[in-house]
Formats: structure tokens, sequence, C-alpha cells
């Protein structure tokens, strides 16, 4: 501590007495008087802090504060959950260049909205065209290839062309060598035999295609309607000098007939009269054709293949295999698949050179301008479909069962209100932590004004569960205080006229000296009543029990500036 120094009063001025002679003032009293000094300050500040806690420890009902209450009303509340999420547009494209190239024109600019198929630029590549191209001919050949494997394939069964029945069949059996173009049958459509007969051209205005015609076979003593098939204007001339043609008469087999029969025909003139051809002829099949393997291989099956047996177009009459065509055209295939993926990849490659809006939106980059150099790997365009945003949240597991698809969840950024549609909950995504398990929600919020940016963090809220037409008091007009069993209650001070009957028995807390009571007191006619407490938001509680509608409640005592014992 600094010394402290005295000071002296004045003397008056006239010439005193010459004063008789003074002894020096001992060291010790000096030390004393400065001691006495010390003790008097320590003493004040002693005497105000006594004061100052004297003011709190006896600080009065006086500087509690007035009672602030309010009734019971009934309304209805929710109970919400919030978090946060991020917002991207729902759509975005981005086109990035394979190979080098000159700009020609350029038709957008930042900012600008585009439609689908709306032309964005044309940039001149010959590297990328030349990549198609190639990319064509490459799969072209290979589909070549391709198809000369699967006849082959397909030829390894021996089938028969045509409807009709087997002659001249060969013998086979399992295991077999049989070389191509080994003879296998032949089959004949005996359903319809045919007939070529020889006319004087005397008669050639006389007859024509499609006309009737009498056939006599005189094996069977039979005759059977034909037609004219077909005329050919041959010239037979018969050993009498006459010129004939040709014409061919077909006419159905009644299943009893063959081929190599006697049989003539008997046309009937325009008036009447009958027309003989020159000569009987032969009776032959409609269609006979001789079935040959068309490729290699040992024999696996065998059809029916029988002599006079009837067979269906397309019937599988031999089978024959081969140890390589399966692999060969397995391997072929994949050579086609990558190939088709080149040129898949190459005409995408070409069509950026010139380019069309592959989504509505907005044009958010564009890095061109005519006549710049571009090099692959440039990304020259970016466009996002702002309209719709999707917005991702978490919801914890002990939330996510109060919301579904197709529920609506309220977003709040920056102070601008949107509705977001649930649209998906992937609870393959779940993330545990923290003791619990969250997962994300993908929600739709329209964005047609575009005032919703991508990027942009949210907060959401939604309802978990609502009481309407319910008794509500302020949060703080709830109390918790142990009975005298130790159990926790929820307690509301409510004011009556009079002490009730009925006043519970509660542990409430001594208030220690100085300090103010949260809760009211009997004299100032307030007494707590047990209820049964509902869902609450930030500001109300919903009590289900225990009070009525109209129940003045405390609420809080208001804070005066008493209060603070200064």
């Amino acid at each position: 501590m600094s010394e402290v120094i005295t000071p002296q009063p004045a003397v008056p001025t006239q010439t005193p007495p010459a004063p008789p002679e003074m002894k020096p003032v001992k060291k010790g009293k000096k030390k004393a008087v400065k001691n006495a000094i010390i003790l008097a300050i320590v003493a004040g500040v002693l005497a105000i802090g006594g004061f100052l806690l004297y003011k709190f420890l006896h600080s009065g009902g006086e500087e509690q504060g007035e009672i602030m209450a309010q009734p019971a009303q009934i309304g209805t509340i929710q109970s919400k959950v919030s978090g946060s999420g991020t917002a991207k547009a729902k759509e975005s494209a981005a086109i990035t260049l394979t190979q080098s190239g000159t700009v020609q024109e350029v038709f957008v600019t930042g900012g600008q909205t585009v439609m689908a198929g709306d032309p964005l630029y044309t940039i001149y590549s010959q590297a990328a065209q030349d990549a198609v191209t190639d990319a064509k001919e490459e799969l072209n050949n290979l589909l070549e290839d391709m198809a000369d494997l699967q006849e082959e394939a397909a030829n390894l069964t021996v089938r028969a062309p045509f409807a009709g029945k087997l002659q001249e069949v060969k013998e086979f059996h399992i295991d077999d060598e049989v070389s191509k173009s080994a003879p296998v049958a032949t089959l004949v459509n005996d359903k319809k035999l045919k007939l070529s007969l020889y006319f004087s051209y005397a008669y050639e205005k006389e007859i024509h295609t499609g006309q009737s015609v009498q056939v006599s076979i005189p094996a069977v003593m039979g005759s059977f309607e034909g037609r004219v098939e077909k005329i050919n204007k041959v010239s037979y001339i018969s050993p009498e000098g006459a010129v004939h043609f040709e014409a061919v008469i077909v006419f159905d087999n009644p299943g009893t007939l063959t081929a190599e029969m006697d049989a003539s025909a008997v046309l009937t003139a325009a008036d009447g009269t009958a027309i003989y051809p020159y000569e009987n002829g032969k009776t032959e099949y409609y269609e006979s054709r001789d079935i040959i393997a068309k490729a290699s291989g040992p024999v696996t099956a065998i059809g029916n293949l029988l002599d006079h047996a009837n067979v269906q177009a397309g019937e599988a009459l031999l089978y024959l295999g081969s140890s390589t065509i399966d692999s060969q055209i397995r391997s072929k295939q994949e050579e086609i698949n990558s190939a088709q993926t080149k040129l898949d990849e190459a005409q995408k490659a070409l069509n950026d050179f010139n380019a069309v809006a592959p989504i509505d939106g907005t044009v958010t980059s564009c890095n061109l301008t005519p006549g710049q150099e571009v090099k692959s790997g440039d990304t020259v365009v970016m466009i996002s479909n702002n309209v719709t945003m999707l917005v991702t949240i978490t919801v914890d597991d002990r939330n996510i069962s109060f919301i579904k698809p197709g529920n609506y969840v309220d977003l709040d950024w920056n102070g601008q209100v949107y509705q977001g549609l649930v649209t998906s909950i992937d609870m393959g995504g779940a993330q545990a932590g923290q003791g619990m398990t969250s997962y994300p929600v993908t929600l739709t919020v329209d964005n047609v004004d575009g005032s919703l940016m991508d990027g942009a963090w949210l907060q959401y809220s939604f309802v978990t569960s609502e009481s309407a037409d319910c008794i509500l008091v302020p949060t703080t007009s709830v109390k918790y205080f142990s009975d005298m069993d130790g159990t926790r209650q929820s307690v509301v001070f409510v004011k009556r006229d009079s002490r009730p009957d009925d006043v519970p028995e509660l542990e409430l807390p001594e208030v220690a000296p100085g300090e103010k009571r949260t809760f009211p007191s009997e004299e100032e006619g307030y007494y707590p009543v047990i209820v049964e407490t509902g869902i609450s938001d930030t500001q109300n509680v919903e009590i289900v029990s225990g009070i009525q509608d109209g129940d003045e409640v405390f609420v809080n005592y208001t804070v005066t500036d008493g209060s603070y014992g200064y």
C-alpha cells in the first residue's frame, strides 16, 4: 500500500515567539499512525459489505414481483419435429467433349432458359465424324459375321422346307459323321398333282389360265376336276408336223393317286365343243425337292425321317452337332456388344459437337465463343432444371414413423417458406450414431419463381401429433415436484377463493434467503393441482386432466428492480 499523507492546518501569518528547541519524533510512533489509518479504511469496507449482505439476506416478499396469471383455454396444439437439409436442382446436365474441334456457332448464353431439344452450339470435328464412321463399319462387319454363324447353327438342324411326304430317305445313326451337301431325303408335295399336256395352237384363244378342266385317270377309272394353272407358249411339233403349246393342269389328290400315272384332260371351248390334247400325259407331284445337309457334323438326334412319312413345313428331320459353333456365337456377340457401345459413345460424342439441350432448364455455364478451339475433356455447357428442386433431410428413428411418401413438410430458407412433398425414404441408407439411427428423406419442392437456390441450407418441420379442442396452459405454468411418496408430479397452481379440501401434499422446496420463489404461495391465493399433461410445443402444454377451461393459472412472477436486492 502506498503511503498516506495527512494534510496539516494553516498557521496565522505573524511572527511567533522563538519556539523552544524540539526533539526529533521517534520512528516507532510514525509507524503506529500509519497502521491506524489502514485499520480505519478496512473497517469502512466491512461496514458497507455487511449492509449489502443484510439487504440481500433480508429481501422479503415485497421484492418477489407481481404474479402473472392467465386462464386455461380451449385450443389446438401440435407437436413438431424440426431439422435441416440441403437443396439441389432436380435435374442437371453437363456436356463434356471427347474430341477436339473448332467452335462454329453458339446459340445460348449463361442464364438463358432452354427447352429439351433446343440447339446449343455447333463445333466442327473431323475426328468425331471419323470415329462414328469407323465404329459403324466395325459393327456392320461383326453383324455379318454373326449372321453367317447363326445360319451355320441353324443349318445344323435339317428341316422340311414345306409340308409333304418323304421319299428316298437315307439311313442315319447317332454319331454318324455327315458331310455338307450330303443327301438326306426327297420331299414331295402329293396333296396336289399336276399334268402337262400339249394343245394345238388352233385352240390358243380358247384356253386360258384358271379355266376348268376334267382330268381322267384310266388306272382308277376316275375323273377329277382341275384348272389350268399355267400356259407355256412353246413350240412342240408332233410327228404330223402340227405345232402345239403346253398347258399345265393342277388338281387335288384325293389320297389315292401318285406320280407317273397315265392321265388325260378335256377342256370345253366357248361354243361348247370339247378340246382334246395331242396325247395323254403322266401325273407329277405338284412340288419335289431334294433335302441335303447344309452343314457338317455328327448326328445327335433323328426326327421323323422315314420313307413315305408325312411332315409339316419346318419340321426337324435330322440334328447335327458342333463343338465350336456355340462358343463362336457367344464370342461374336460379346464383340458386337462392345462395338455397339463404341458406336453409341462415338455418336454421342459427335452429337455433343452439334448439341441440343438434353433437359429443360437454365444454362448455368457456357464457355464457348465462335472460332474458339476446344479440346477433349472440356466441359462446355451446364444446364440445371431448378423449376423443381430436391431437398434431402434426415429424420431419426424416433420420428421416421410419422412421415411417409405423399406427406408435406414445411421448409424455411432465409424467411421464405416452401412446401416439400415427400417422394422417397431411403431405409437402406440409414446411418447410426450417437445412440440413434437417421434416415435420408427426399422432398420435391416447386420452385417456379427460382427463389430457392441450388445448395441452399433449409430448416424443416413436420407435425408428429395434434390435439384439438383441448385445454392449454403456458409451458411455464407447469411445475414439477415430488409427492410424499417421492413420485414426480406435474403441477399447476390454480387461483381459488379459499383453500380446497383436496390440496395435494407435495415436497415444495425451501426458498433460501436472497432467492426468489418460482411458484406462488397459498397466502397469494394459489393452490397446487396435480395434472396429466399431453403434447406440448414451445409455448403451450396440453392438460389432459386436473383443471378446467377458464381456471386462472399461475404463469410466472414479473421482474422488479427491488428483486435484485439493490
